[in-house]
Parts: structure tokens; C-alpha cells; sequence
């Protein structure tokens, strides 16, 4: 099937989707976006339709889903925003930016208490922290992997003590 032949065979289905349009809403302007965005979409991936299937289906299947994603995109939008005249303090927590300069600050303290730790404690530590296994650090320490659980576990409480004042 060419592609004219496709855009005439769904414009032929315009009243009948706009039909099923309105069993999602009742405003006239949305019923009017989602035909439009079900045409648009069906036109775009025409070669994703399988000559012979029931074209009415598809497009069906295709309103349902952008009508579904159109309305998660607002109800997640509308959680975010609000339109109240007076902001309450819980609604500041998510419109305020974070500091970033605190991220300095407790990076750089992150960074001290590693620096303070002895090595054997150290290399254990960073190395499960960048995603070994601990059978893989006791073989490349040429540890017991006893001993390497050890020094992480010790590793981990220094790091927790050095570190207390962030602790919620």
C-alpha cells in the first residue's frame, strides 16, 4: 500500500475516531488535539502498519495511548506545579534549588575521612565501592576473603564515626 493510499484510508476513519475521542473527554478543543495527534502519529508510523490488519484498530490503539501518556504527562506536571496564592512551606521543599556548594563541602569531608584511613582499609573499602565482589578483592589483594570483609566492615564503621555530623 503507497502512502497516499494509506492517508486517504485514515482520513476516511476521521469521523468515527473523533467519535472515540469524545468517550475520553468532553471539551471540544481536547477531542480536537487528540484526533489531530492520533493523525499525525498514525501518518508518521504508517510503515509500522501491517497491510491486511484492521486499520481501525490500530488507530483506536493509537488514540488510547497518546490520550493515556497526555494525561500522565499533566497529572505529573499538575503535582508539581501549584496555583495557590500563598505557598505553603511543604510546597517549598520542591520548588527551592538545592545548594550546591554543600555538595562541596561534604564532599571534601568525604574525601578526608578516606584520606585518614589506612591503606588495608582503604583499597578494601574503595574497591567494593566501585563494584568488586569481595571474592574478587581477596583474589586480587591475595587476601582471605575473611580478612578483606573485615577490613571493609572496620573500614565502614571509621568512615561512619569520621562522618557522624551528616547523620540524620
Amino acid at each position: 500500500m503507497t502512502k497516499t493510499e494509506f492517508n486517504t484510508q485514515v482520513i476516511e476513519q476521521t469521523n468515527e475516531l473523533k467519535v472515540f475521542a469524545k468517550r475520553f473527554t468532553n471539551d471540544y478543543d481536547e477531542v480536537n488535539d487528540l484526533l489531530q495527534d492520533t493523525m499525525l502519529k498514525a501518518v508518521s508510523y504508517f510503515r509500522n502498519f501491517q497491510e491486511g490488519s484492521n486499520l481501525k484498530a490500530w488507530l483506536y490503539t493509537i488514540m488510547r495511548n497518546t490520550f493515556i501518556n497526555n494525561y500522565r504527562r499533566t497529572t505529573k506536571s499538575r503535582s508539581f506545579i501549584t496555583t495557590e496564592e500563598e505557598i505553603s512551606t511543604s510546597h517549598l521543599q520542591y520548588s527551592s534549588v538545592r545548594n550546591g556548594g554543600e555538595d562541596k563541602f561534604v564532599m571534601e569531608d568525604i574525601q578526608k575521612a578516606l584520606g585518614e584511613l589506612d591503606e588495608g582499609f582503604y583499597i578494601p573499602f574503595t574497591m567494593l565501592y566501585e563494584g568488586y565482589k569481595y571474592n574478587e578483592i581477596a583474589e586480587h589483594l591475595n587476601l582471605p576473603i575473611g580478612t578483606v570483609k573485615t577490613r571493609i566492615h572496620i573500614a565502614r564503621k571509621r568512615l561512619k564515626g569520621t562522618l557522624s555530623t551528616y547523620k540524620n
